[in-house]
């Protein structure tokens, strides 16, 4: 039995028959219907856990904060807070998703505040999905975790409204209808499909629809970081697109990260061309997929460097966002082996 059920079991047998008086048989009875009752409850939390993980990820594009929701549903589930071990629940995968989604909620305004005190851009913590080299069986156990959206989608996602990246997370990533949102936010359906409305406008405004091959992406990735780290300025600004914009999310911990967003083909190559003669000389890159796309890790001494993700035109054929995560504090969870998956 994991930590976590051993002291369900205990809080749940707190108070037990032999307290009230129950003779040593009634007790053996309570304990061992209680022990399982919470084995129970655990193996169900554990089924949902990855599913829970993408959903709230994806409300809140931090990891930790991520962790720290899972942990406060679990507790709603186990019944520390607000339920039985032992109690039924019809449908156990609507109401993890139920909780989960109300409990990010409530973290959301948090967030925020956090935000507004944050040093320079804000981007979501990089979500290493797999790797190339991954085999399969290990790429099919983190299946669930690919439906996180791409980098550029989740700065997008920012400018919504908590209920309206909700309802569009939910509906468009995860296929929930209306209806199900409704029970899930406590809110009527007719409401609920006018905040799907407002958000699918407002994505559609700022990202409309497109795919880009995985191919193309680790192929314009990987001549990316080759012309960035090499100084090519030629291959650069043939890559970059008129209008590209690049963050870098620093945190304010990193000396070289910008304070804004840099928009325009010569500033861009400008910057990058500043980084490039700032970098550690044993700069060693790996090619991961980050939040679903590939992408390029950089590690200097063993140590997560940057994180670096590109966004592509429709066409594939330029570079027009470039996102890369430098703030120690989002980089922690990324290691350099094989296995540097969450």
């Amino acid at each position: 039995m994991s930590d976590s059920a051993e002291e369900d079991f205990e809080d749940f047998t707190d108070g037990s028959a032999t307290q009230q008086g129950g003779t040593p048989e009634t007790t053996a009875a309570a304990a061992a219907e209680a022990l399982d009752a919470v084995e129970a409850s655990t193996e169900v939390f554990v089924g949902y856990r990855e599913l829970l993980f993408s959903i709230v990820y994806n409300l809140l594009g931090s990891v930790a904060d991520t962790e720290d929701v899972l942990q406060e549903t679990w507790l709603s589930w186990s019944g520390k807070k607000s339920r039985s071990p032992r109690q039924e629940i019809e449908n156990p995968r609507a109401y993890l998703v139920r909780i989960a989604v109300n409990h990010a909620l409530a973290r959301k305004d948090a967030i925020t505040r956090r935000r507004e005190t944050y040093v320079g851009p804000w981007l979501p913590e990089p979500l290493i999905t797999k790797t190339a080299e991954a085999p399969a069986a290990d790429v099919a156990e983190q299946a669930l975790r690919t439906e996180s959206v791409s980098m550029a989608m989740m700065v997008v996602l920012e400018t919504l409204t908590p209920l309206e990246r909700a309802v569009f997370v939910l509906h468009e990533v995860f296929g929930y209808a209306h209806t199900e949102i409704a029970g899930i936010l406590e809110r009527s359906p007719s409401a609920v499909r006018q905040l799907a409305h407002r958000a699918r406008a407002h994505v559609q405004a700022r990202r409309p629809r497109y795919e880009t091959t995985p191919q193309v992406q680790q192929e314009v990735t990987e001549r990316f970081v080759a012309a960035a780290l090499g100084g090519d300025l030629d291959a650069l600004m043939e890559m970059l697109a008129p209008e590209v914009t690049m963050w870098t999310d620093g945190g304010g911990k990193v000396r070289t990260a910008g304070l804004r967003p840099v928009s325009g083909r010569d500033k861009v190559c400008r910057m990058l061309a500043g980084y490039a003669e700032r970098a550690p000389k044993d700069i060693d890159v790996h090619y991961r997929h980050v939040n679903g796309d590939a992408s390029a890790v950089v590690f200097s001494e063993e140590s997560p460097y940057a994180v670096i993700v590109m966004d592509l035109t429709p066409g594939g054929d330029q570079v027009r966002g470039i996102y890369a995560v430098t703030n120690p504090d989002k980089l922690a969870r990324v290691r350099s082996g094989p296995d540097d998956e969450e």
